[in-house]
């Protein structure tokens, strides 16, 4: 699993992050445009011995390059608007992770969190369970709780007394599902637009509305490299075709 951290301004913040994941045994970062320099006086300090881990961050201008080569998914968020994204817990969200051979979870900025945006490229939403009267968590507390999830779940993943017996059994399955790549999903998702947006179904204004309605469709789906394959095939054809009509 990759933790990926988007714009995040505190040197001192991405120190802890990285040390909170080696606590943990986690070493792949992935950094969507800093705010910070990874490698300062601060950064370091805090990291304490995990230095490597802040010197091989892989740094990106954007989510969607983050999220390349990741079959799943989960962004992390205190409040969401209303809608049809799960929001799910942290021992079912990891497990839901675990399942596939590739996964990230997200975090956002420090003094904004997720963007509606960028949560649209993830599957899922994930909520920390905290006190209501002061629910806002430091960036790196909110990932050591979910590295020490993950912790858990590597060790015993039959240990979460939370998780449905559903849960428990896909985690024992024996291979990982055979999920698209992220990369190829969004790219669907931008060609199915064009289209939609060619044939008349969307207008520019209410394209992004429409869009995620698809995308919660097809994230469910769990589509399959060569299901994407066929989907992306059709947009072709119907954009081939409309470009011919008389």
């Amino acid at each position: 699993m990759r933790i990926v951290l988007v714009e995040t301004a505190g040197a001192r913040n991405l120190g802890s992050v990285a040390r909170v994941m080696k606590n943990f045994g986690l070493s792949e970062l992935w950094l969507v445009n800093p705010q910070c320099d990874r490698l300062s006086d601060e950064a370091i300090h805090m990291a304490v011995h995990a230095r490597e881990i802040l010197e091989n961050a892989i740094i990106v201008e954007s989510l969607p390059e983050a999220l390349m080569g990741c079959q799943r998914a989960i962004a992390t968020a205190g409040r969401i608007d209303k809608g049809d994204m799960k929001v799910t817990s942290p021992p079912q969200g990891l497990s839901w992770l675990s399942q596939v051979a590739t996964s990230a979870i997200v975090f956002g900025a420090e003094d904004r969190g997720l963007s509606n945006a960028e949560i649209q490229h993830c599957q899922q939403v994930l909520r920390i369970p905290v006190n209501p009267d002061y629910p806002s968590l430091n960036l790196a507390q909110a990932v050591g709780v979910c590295c020490y999830q993950w912790q858990l779940l590597r060790d015993d993943p039959k240990s979460h007394e939370n998780l449905t017996s559903q849960i428990a059994q896909d985690l024992l399955k024996s291979a990982p599902i055979d999920l698209a790549p992220r990369e190829d999903i969004e790219a669907c998702y931008q060609q199915l637009e064009a289209v939609l947006l060619k044939i008349g179904y969307v207008y520019p204004h209410t394209a992004a509305h429409r869009l995620r309605k698809f995308r919660n469709i097809f994230d469910r789906a769990n589509l399959s490299p060569s299901e994407v394959a066929m989907l992306r095939g059709i947009l072709r054809q119907i954009n081939w075709a409309t470009a011919h009509l008389d």
